[in-house]
């Protein structure tokens, strides 16, 4: 059994009590383990590994960054990140240009053209998830937002301390 930072283990929460806890700490392991298989489902499309393609999804979102930076963000090593650059650069999913405010840098920049492959595939999970999302009133989005904020939080806390 898995031990936790704080002295539990992971199969207390499995035994809880508390059916909705238990259910709940259920379908966070599942939507996990889909989230997982369908990333790499995306990536062998691509012919990427699920890390590269993950990497690439922080680089859209945060838009052109340094491999620095990149590492900052992902939690990975500095050798990491400059492989993971180097296949998606070679994929035609990236590339490496001088900073325009400092010519001794370096930064990664998706390529739009091969980023709306990517927004092509996911679209009608996309859309799907807006409508889903529409069910839903401000307030227990609000709630939903912050476990998921909280959550990410953790998660990133959880793996910053694998990798001490």
């Amino acid at each position: 059994m898995s031990t936790d930072q704080s002295g539990g283990n992971a199969q207390e929460i499995v035994d809880h009590p508390d059916a909705k806890r238990r259910e709940l700490m259920e379908e966070i392991r599942t939507s996990s383990a889909r989230a997982v298989m369908l990333h790499q489902a995306v990536a062998d499309r691509f012919g990427l590994n699920a890390t590269d393609h993950k990497c690439l999804n922080f680089l859209i979102k945060s838009g052109p960054v340094t491999a620095g930076r990149l590492g900052e963000l992902t939690g990975l090593t500095t050798g990491a990140v400059t492989g993971i650059i180097d296949r998606l650069e070679q994929a035609g999913f990236v590339v490496r240009e001088r900073d325009p405010d400092d010519r001794r840098r370096v930064v990664v920049k998706p390529v739009k053209e091969k980023i709306e492959e990517f927004d092509r595939l996911f679209h009608s999970l996309f859309r799907m998830t807006v409508d889903l999302l529409q069910r839903n009133t401000d307030q227990e989005i609000d709630v939903i937002l912050g476990f998921l904020k909280q959550f990410n939080a953790v998660s990133l806390d959880a793996m910053n301390r694998l990798k001490a």
